[in-house]
């Protein structure tokens, strides 16, 4: 069965769920995914064929431009000194409604879309996060609604924001710098992910630095009294890192890179690199911990007679929840209900998960209803987060894998070069465009979403956690 009609069934399916009951508007807004599915699957798979990784999502970024620009989008480039971030907008006047699009790729995850490991170029990048279908459903929702401001049915302007690097610098953080946020009402955001709900969980913050230690090399065998052993401090560093970890509170969390720790086993090494990345549920807990790991660093340096430098790279906040925002997407998921998948698509899932050791149950398709949001939640991190203490943020979550498929792999590449991922692009793009619309037609939801937004933040006075001057473009 080809793709077509593989989506063709899914429609249908769709069309019948709260059928004759739809929001004309709704309806135009799901009739524009339906109608433009081939060419945003199309646009969704060149961004999956690029596997352009954090500023270098050169092709990526012009693919989303050039479908702007052919909506009729006005654009904005470069912004906050990043060559890959853009801004396209139409309208004008308030209500002023943004919607965020991802399109970089990890590296080291290229894949085939197959249900087994299989690269498609050794050693190159993949969409092991999505991000492929990411910015394309974001796009197509804010075209849906651009078409409803050109026809006179809304009023007030949308505007996409093409973030780039959220996988390793948070380009976002320089965005906001750049005040491409300041005058916005609600912005909307999704992610791919291995079930369909309302976002309503508030992640990690999370801070990235590097340490590097500068010592004297000497021959290892002959004089090596004359040496100070750069990698010797990185693995006091570590091991003081590791000791740490039973002292410090369980939403805690630690990673770091080695990058350089010598060339050559009979020198001994005059330089060491390691990046550090330190998590907590909360940025004063994340604050807390980040300054000791710091220090620990100063310590390893004492005691091997070696010189260091910490050099910040990056850091994110916790997401600030909307729940007003997100009981109006509530709604709109429980009248899409779920995405419905064929045979074929739940023996891939199968497969996916028969592939990396989880139950081989295919796809569970439900909405759930929606949770309450936990003082301290696990999982990951999103510079989405920085954006949500600027502007009110809703978000959402849309099926692209299968259930327990591992996140940041080769089994999501695999899924985002095909229908599963398909299915879920176009699900998230009707689902944000429908709730967009509610807030285009309700100034009195806008306003109750500001005041959560204002009441949640209190005097909290928003800081990036970014050093001064341009993005590390390039490095």
């Amino acid at each position: 069965m080809n793709r077509l009609n593989i989506f063709l069934l899914f429609l249908f399916a769709q069309s019948l769920i709260g059928q004759n009951h739809t929001h004309p508007h709704k309806q135009s807004a799901i009739d524009y995914v339906n109608q433009n599915y081939e060419e945003l699957t199309e646009l969704s798979d060149k961004i999956w064929s690029f596997e352009e990784i954090a500023f270098q999502e050169t092709k990526s970024s012009q693919a989303l431009i050039e479908y702007a620009q052919k909506e009729g989008f006005s654009i904005t480039r470069d912004i906050g000194g990043m060559p890959t971030a853009f801004v396209a907008e139409y309208g004008e006047g308030a209500p002023v409604i943004g919607i965020l699009g991802e399109f970089d790729a990890l590296p080291g995850l290229s894949q085939k879309p197959v249900p087994h490991k299989d690269p498609l170029n050794e050693g190159m990048a993949g969409h092991g996060c999505g991000h492929n279908l990411f910015g394309t459903a974001s796009l197509a929702a804010a075209s849906a609604i651009k078409e409803l401001i050109e026809d006179g049915k809304l009023k007030g302007t949308i505007r996409f924001y093409g973030t780039p690097a959220e996988e390793k610098y948070f380009g976002k953080l320089w965005m906001i710098r750049a005040g491409v946020f300041d005058d916005v009402d609600v912005v909307m955001d999704w992610h791919p992910s291995g079930e369909t709900k309302t976002a309503v969980q508030k992640g990690l913050a999370l801070v990235d630095f590097m340490v590097e230690f500068y010592g004297q090399a000497a021959h290892a065998s002959g004089d090596p009294w004359n040496g100070r052993s750069a990698s010797d401090a990185l693995e006091l560093y570590t091991a003081g890192i590791n000791y740490f970890r039973e002292h410090i509170k369980p939403t805690v969390r630690i990673h770091y890179h080695i990058q350089d720790a010598g060339k050559v086993v009979n020198v001994v090494p005059d330089y060491s690199r390691i990046w550090t990345r330190v998590r907590d549920t909360r940025r004063s807990g994340m604050e807390e911990v980040w300054k000791h790991v710091e220090e620990i660093a100063r310590g390893a340096a004492i005691m091997t007679k070696t010189d260091y430098k910490i050099n910040l790279i990056s850091g994110v906040h916790e997401i600030l929840v909307n729940r007003t925002g997100s009981a109006k997407m509530q709604e709109n998921l429980e009248f899409l209900g779920p995405i419905t998948y064929t045979e074929e698509e739940h023996a891939f899932a199968k497969g996916i998960q028969k592939a990396t050791g989880k139950e081989e149950i295919g796809i569970v398709s439900k909405i759930e209803p929606m949770e309450e949001t936990l003082e301290h939640p696990m999982g990951g991190s999103t510079d989405v987060g920085d954006v949500s203490w600027v502007v009110p943020v809703i978000r959402l979550s849309a099926t692209t894998a299968p259930n327990g498929t591992p996140w940041h792999s080769w089994a999501v590449v695999a899924c985002g070069g095909m229908s599963i991922g398909h299915k879920g692009m176009a699900y998230a793009a009707k689902a944000l465009s429908m709730t967009m619309i509610d807030l285009y037609e309700d100034p009195e939801l806008i306003e109750a979403i500001k005041m959560e937004f204002k009441e949640k933040k209190g005097d909290y006075e928003y800081k990036s956690i970014i050093p001064d001057g341009p993005p590390p473009v390039g490095n």
